[in-house]
């Protein structure tokens, strides 16, 4: 990798086009971001197929009600306490990327360049293939009534809606924003369609399927943490603003307020969510269901029912819109770093978005979707997740000690990062424990994999590969019509 890069020129080096531009423009990304968007980019990340994939698997780890109920809500209070303690690491350090410069100042280098390698690679572009494979599944499923979708209409469908997203976010800010804001509302509307139901029923005395809601088999550690592991990818997308801290607008007061106010609301609408699905299905009923969402529209709102995937269609490509447009800033400062190619880390002339960051992820994406299914994707996601999770709230804990220095304008009591830093642990530790399967094993050695190509790359700096990346980064650089950006938030 290219640690130097392409400097800045001199305005007798530079193309003549760019100079009038970067005289009237910063090139520096733009601080579009305010409290609603800040909302809507968690509430619209978080709120995507999750709810209506998990509930049967959480379901089916607890085999009860009760408990089903008590998981999905403590997964809310664990995503909040998380983003909490994200919330002090953005406002302490105020850089875009999420964990990556907050393991950078905690623990030097080579974690942070492991988190990028895997997050680049693995994690964030699998995330992506996973919510737009959700999207397309859905949209397929009323033009094939009675039977699964082909798998090449689904691929080609995630495809689709992959290449649009990721050319909406590299083209603007504001059009990423608007997009972001129009499909959470969207989503909120189905929300609000199945509890507004839910609720009507009960009032109607629906409620047997609550009675004696906490008998069931006996739970086990490794049970409860299995329902948690799904649980938790329904709430995935809590720390989402760390990823675009340098675009929001009064950072110190907008990340802590979208959190308090984003992930409580998405809390209480996953549980009255489940709550309604209980009125209207038993425990066995909702573990049978092939779609848990459409079984609740068939029953309910027919024959209404098609609104049900056409909207959880629409809070899907919300939540892969979302995600493009975090993710994006994850490559652009590990390229700003010298972690990555630097052109990931230079901002289109005319857009002032990081663009070669978004395309690079988007391409990764595409790889994703082309021989990946769900299931084992959100394997891979969720455990590798994990692991940088826990690290980096281990970061904040560190930090406290070793970098007392730094301003915090917002300081959350130590036992929350440390309950936080135990529950990751045991989150990736329980599926090895009760089942062990090799692709976990790959996951870890492939995390591991990026240490050689840290020694090579970046640590010697091997002239050979400076010397083809160069004329690369050049290319691409008047291809792309991108330049560095001017400076490097401190």
């Amino acid at each position: 990798m290219d640690e130097d890069g392409i400097r800045k020129r001199s305005s007798n080096q530079e193309p003549d086009e760019t100079t009038p531009i970067k005289k009237s423009k910063s090139m520096n990304l733009q601080k579009e971001v305010g409290l609603l968007s800040g909302i809507c980019v968690i509430v619209g990340t978080v709120i995507g197929s999750g709810i209506f994939v998990s509930p049967k698997s959480v379901l089916a780890n607890v085999g009860a009600v009760g408990p089903c109920l008590v998981i999905w809500a403590a997964c809310g209070v664990l995503a909040t306490l998380g983003a909490l303690c994200f919330a002090e690491l953005g406002t302490m350090i105020t850089k875009s990327g999420g964990e990556y410069p907050y393991l950078m100042e905690a623990f030097g280098p080579i974690p942070a360049y492991l988190f990028s390698w895997s997050s680049l690679i693995v994690i964030k572009p699998s995330s992506f293939a996973i919510i737009c494979l959700s999207f397309a599944e859905y949209t397929a499923a009323p033009f094939y009534p009675g039977c699964d979708p082909p798998t090449v209409v689904i691929k080609c469908l995630a495809t689709a809606a992959l290449v649009t997203i990721t050319l909406v976010n590299a083209l603007s800010v504001k059009w990423a924003s608007y997009v972001q804001n129009f499909f959470a509302a969207a989503k909120m509307v189905i929300v609000i369609i199945i509890i507004v139901s839910g609720i009507v029923l009960l009032a109607q005395g629906n409620t047997k399927n609550f009675n004696n809601s906490f008998d069931g088999p006996p739970l086990s550690l490794g049970a409860i943490s299995l329902a948690f592991y799904n649980g938790l990818w329904a709430y995935d997308g809590w720390n989402q603003l760390n990823y675009i801290t340098e675009e929001l607008k009064d950072p110190y007061r907008n990340l802590p307020l979208s959190i308090v106010i984003g992930i409580p609301l998405v809390t209480v609408c996953y549980v009255l969510i489940n709550v309604s699905y209980f009125t209207v299905m038993t425990s066995t009923e909702l573990l049978q269901s092939q779609a848990v969402a459409v079984t609740f529209g068939d029953r309910v709102l027919y024959p209404a029912s098609w609104i049900v995937p056409l909207f959880v269609a629409f809070s899907t490509i919300g939540a892969a819109n979302g995600t493009c447009f975090t993710a994006g800033r994850l490559a652009y400062v590990a390229g700003r770093e010298g972690h990555m190619l630097k052109v990931l880390s230079y901002i289109s002339i005319k857009r002032l978005t990081p663009a070669p960051a978004i395309i690079f992820y988007g391409a990764i994406a595409i790889i994703y979707i082309i021989p990946g299914d769900i299931n084992t994707l959100i394997n891979y996601f969720s455990f590798a997740v994990w692991i940088f999770y826990g690290l980096t709230v281990l970061g904040l804990i560190v930090m406290r000690f070793t970098r007392k220095d730094l301003e915090r304008p917002i300081r959350v009591p130590l036992i929350i990062p440390i309950l936080v830093m135990f529950v990751s642990i045991v989150l990736v530790l329980a599926p090895i424990i009760t089942a062990p399967e090799l692709p976990y094993l790959y996951c870890v050695l492939f995390i591991i994999s990026g240490l050689v190509f840290y020694v090579l790359f970046i640590h010697f700096k091997f002239n050979w590969a400076q010397k083809i990346s160069k004329p690369i980064t050049m290319h691409l650089q008047m291809l792309m019509e991108v330049v560095p950006p001017e400076d490097v938030p401190e």
